[in-house]
């Protein structure tokens, strides 16, 4: 290590051991926020805690009072994602209530908004998915549940839509999703492919719902 680099470290140090004890609430806030930038820009694996306190701005153990290991926090901060993600969802078929085929309509127009964004990476879930390859590890426990709960809320539109087979339908609508978050990340936001799904998506509720058309 440089004499730079080990001053710089030091200082950190003291930087870190000189902060005040933060209260239990605003702790947990400031540092889900930090876990929640970080994890999702640099990786779960890739951040350590140590980066997460200094981001956040609070002492270590303000971290350890409200999160007694590092999985508790990934787990935390998925939980809040999963919050967010259905937030998200829910914004997009509130502004056409009544009217299913114009809700996924909507969602995939969001969708392409968000995807399109500078700094966009993707689905958290579907990253901490291959971060974590143990199916029963707590992430990926969680990230199962939001796929499940996607999958059920999608099958509930397309029931509404008048599908003929609404199940199909909303898994061949999951799949268009995940295709929009890999494309995002291989092809880059705002790209031909993210563009596409919009309309793929209405061709496939079209051809699923017959009735509908023929009313």
């Amino acid at each position: 290590m440089t004499t730079r680099s080990a001053e710089h470290s030091l200082s950190r140090a003291a930087a870190a051991k000189a902060r005040p004890h933060t209260a239990g609430a605003t702790a947990q806030q400031l540092l889900l926020r930090a876990a929640g930038e970080l994890f999702y820009q640099e990786g779960v694996r890739a951040v350590g805690v140590d980066a997460v306190v200094e981001r956040a701005g609070v002492n270590k153990m303000s971290l350890y009072r409200q999160f007694s290991s590092k999985d508790e926090l990934i787990a935390a901060y998925l939980e809040q994602a999963n919050d967010c993600f259905f937030s998200y969802f829910d914004k997009s078929i509130d502004q056409h209530p009544g009217d299913p085929v114009r809700q996924i309509a909507q969602y995939f127009e969001d969708l392409e908004h968000r995807a399109s964004r500078e700094g966009y990476r993707g689905c958290p879930f579907v990253n901490v998915a291959a971060e974590f390859p143990d199916p029963s590890h707590p992430a990926r426990q969680i990230v199962a549940r939001n796929k499940a709960q996607l999958i059920e809320r999608l099958q509930g539109l397309t029931s509404a839509a008048g599908a003929y087979d609404p199940a199909a339908l909303a898994d061949a609508l999951a799949l268009l999703i995940e295709g929009v978050y890999a494309a995002s990340q291989t092809y880059g936001p705002g790209c031909g492919p993210i563009r596409a799904a919009a309309r793929v998506a209405a061709q496939l509720v079209a051809a699923a719902c017959p009735r509908r058309n023929a009313a």
